[in-house]
């Protein structure tokens, strides 16, 4: 491998790694993210010598202007994020460095420049993406970092004329063309130095305590806009979100059987509406409550009873409205943002909404995590009050022919509760699914949707059969959340995306209070699953970005205590009497890796044979050659110095030997003799025997002894 390649793929991958990091966040403009990618790419493959012309040099600084104004345009003019626009300008730097570098001069800029880059990853997104970055980063820097170190001493003493050890000058092209400065071996070694770095800082960042920088959190982009959780929804809104497959949240489930169903219908509640005016829900009431003291477990019906009560678990990703998605018969949840370290965080609020939904509002937009506590029985019905009834029974002028369907469709039916499951069942077998209906483009979408199309996706019907309970007088409400999750193999949790969003009815009956139904044909409703090898790579991903997610962006002084407590023993080691045996084994094995691979190593310098030390970096038996002839010249000199003929610096060996002030010398032949020797021993090939090298050094003994005068 020739050297000068090494050095620039090295610097190339490190500078790659860096800009990978803010790329794989998403939070940068898909475009400029290509641009950026492609001349990242592109500057592997221009030649060297290009970086010498001046018309590149020129164009560069001229880009480096330009871009500045653009973004300072962009910043105060467009309204663009501060940090966003910060990042692309340094992201774009670094690709006209790579561009433009020449030789080892601009290294250092290169590596500030992807430093600051891995620095701003944490802040744009710190995902799964950013962790493979973060550890290619850790893995590259040692070799790039020692390679620069030995070009820009190469470069170095080449501007300075200095000579090698035979009087040469330095050829510094030859040097980058060699094959023999790095090997398989030193890229090796130095990639393994990633190792001991990273359990070093792996084990600053267990134990160091946590502390919450919220300065980071300054410049975040804006979080995403998720349709359909609005305070006003129009017909489909919902529907859109079918082809969005982001992950929205992740959901612990205890007691599940084996093997765990593939899907559960969950019935996330995020928020409902009562007031329906033909083509839009809405609520009637805007005001959101604020939560006193949202740290505390949070009670919706009563106090949680672990006895009785299931325990579920959510992780949240942001998403703008910020709404709590709670399931059904939920009595108590709690809740605390991702990035919430002990007492350093700013509060966490929580409101109340109108019609029992939650949102939080906190400082730092990494989601939050809660825990609800759901009862395994039916709650107890609350009262509805007049004007609550009232509210949940009005509609907007509309066909009659809906009202007619309505009777139609329960004339057999006695009990409120028998009439709301028929019109569901009707609604589930006689209608299909669609989610490009046509009805949304009528006046009267809700008509078209029951008598003419019959077509549609969940918002049609929820609204279609809310209104028609309202038109038999039961009170009703169209609620819009997530219906349920996939199974994944690997993180044993379902995971919740996007396209799962769905619409349903609550209806009030008098003896069972809101009672949910979901008159959405099931077979069509769920999305599709991916299988075979693309199910499976997109399990193991969301698996790993959650374990990412929870163990190193989300760890904080609550897992850090927890930790240092598990290691104590003092959690859980009454209730599995073996968890200390198990704790002992567990550090036995982890200070038994690291001593056995020492008493290897000490074992195996200690049978190897032992060169002298000059020899012990070589690499081949020429490369000892020459270090031996080196020493042996070396002695020579130290001998001449004494002698006051100390050879001057850029003087070739022999030409030394054969001046006129050597030659005068009464030794001055005996000089010239085993000068020559060397370059024979050094060039000729001739082996350096026991006996030869034991001769030179008696010689040299005899030149350094010598006490007479040149003259005599």
């Amino acid at each position: 491998m020739r050297f000068g390649v090494v050095h620039r793929t090295m610097m190339g991958l490190l500078a790659t790694m860096g800009i990978l990091a803010v790329v794989s966040s998403s939070e940068l403009n898909r475009w400029i993210s290509l641009a950026l990618t492609l001349g990242l790419i592109g500057s592997f493959f221009i030649p060297e010598e290009w970086h010498t012309y001046p018309w590149l040099q020129r164009g560069a600084n001229v880009l480096q202007v330009g871009l500045l104004l653009l973004q300072v345009v962009r910043c105060y003019f467009f309204d663009q994020p501060l940090l966003e626009v910060a990042v692309e300008f340094a992201a774009a730097l670094q690709v006209i460095r790579l561009v433009t570098r020449r030789g080892a001069a601009h290294d250092q800029h290169i590596t500030l420049l992807a430093l600051i880059h891995l620095i701003a990853g944490t802040v744009l997104g710190s995902g799964l993406g950013y962790a493979l970055c973060f550890l290619g980063f850790l893995i590259v820097a040692p070799g790039a970092l020692m390679l620069s170190h030995l070009r820009r001493e190469v470069e170095g003493n080449y501007r300075q004329g200095a000579r090698d050890r035979t009087g040469l000058p330095v050829d510094v092209p030859r040097i980058l063309r060699s094959r023999r400065v790095v090997g398989r071996t030193f890229l090796v070694f130095t990639c393994t130095l990633a190792l001991p770095i990273l359990l070093f800082t792996s084990l600053l960042f267990v134990l160091f305590p946590r502390v919450e920088l919220s300065l980071l959190q300054l410049t975040r982009p804006p979080k995403p806009r998720v349709i359909g959780f609005e305070d006003h929804v129009d017909l489909g809104g919902v529907g859109e979100l079918r082809a969005n497959s982001h992950i929205a949240l992740y959901a612990d489930l205890p007691d599940l059987p084996d093997p765990p169903p593939e899907r559960i219908a969950l019935h996330l509640r995020g928020t409902a509406f009562d007031t329906f005016d033909g083509k839009t829900w809405s609520r009637s009431s805007s005001e959101w409550k604020p939560v006193e003291r949202p740290r505390d477990t949070i009670l919706l019906e009563r106090p949680p009873d672990p006895s009785t009560d299931r325990l579920l678990r959510f992780d949240l990703d942001p998403y703008d409205p910020p709404i709590i998605f709670l399931p059904k018969n939920a009595v108590a949840f709690s809740i605390r943002t991702r990035s919430e370290m002990a007492n350093f965080a700013q509060p966490l609020r929580i409101e109340r909404g109108p019609e029992g939904q939650f949102r939080y509002r906190a400082p730092s937009e990494r989601g939050v995590h809660y825990q609800v506590w759901v009862s395994k029985s039916p709650l107890p019905p609350r009262p509805l009050s007049p004007e609550d009834r009232a509210r949940y029974l009005r509609l907007p002028p509309l066909s009659p022919r809906i009202a007619a369907l309505a009777e139609s469709w329960t004339a057999d039916r006695t009990t409120p509760f028998e009439r709301a499951s028929a019109i569901e069942q009707r609604l589930r077998s006689d209608y299909r699914y669609d989610l490009a209906s046509p009805s949304g483009n009528f006046p009267e979408p809700l008509d078209h949707f029951l008598f003419e199309s019959k077509r549609g996706h969940c918002e049609y019907y929820s609204s279609a059969m809310a209104v028609m309970l309202r038109q038999i007088g039961i009170p009703s409400r169209n609620v819009a959340g997530y219906v349920g999750g996939q199974y994944n193999r690997f993180s044993r949790n379902y995971i919740v995306r996007q396209r799962d969003a769905h619409s349903w009815v609550e209806a009030y009956l008098d003896e069972m209070g809101w009672v949910t139904f979901d008159p959405t044909p099931p077979a069509f409703s769920a999305p599709p699953r991916e299988k075979g090898m693309a199910s499976l790579l997109r399990d193991v991903l969301d698996a790993s970005n959650q374990r990412w997610d929870r163990y190193i962006v989300r760890y904080d002084i609550r897992r850090q205590l927890s930790l240092l407590d598990h290691l104590r023993g003092e959690e859980g080691s009454r209730r599995n009497p073996s968890a200390e045996l198990f704790r002992l084994k567990y550090l036995l094995v982890l200070l038994g890796i690291p001593l056995s691979g020492w008493a290897i190593a000490g074992l195996v310098r200690r049978w190897r044979p032992r060169l002298p030390a000059p020899l012990r970096g070589a690499s081949s038996a020429s490369s000892r050659q020459a270090i031996l002839a080196a020493r042996l010249y070396e002695d020579l000199e130290a001998a001449l110095a004494l002698q006051g003929l100390g050879r001057p610096q850029g003087v070739p060996p022999l030409q030394h030997a054969l001046s006129a002030p050597v030659q005068r010398h009464p030794m001055g032949e005996e000089i010239l003799a085993l000068t020559r020797l060397y370059q024979e021993l050094r060039f000729g090939g001739i082996p350096i025997g026991e006996e030869v090298r034991r001769q030179f050094e008696q010689r040299v003994r005899q030149i350094r002894a010598y006490r007479g005068t040149p003259g005599g």
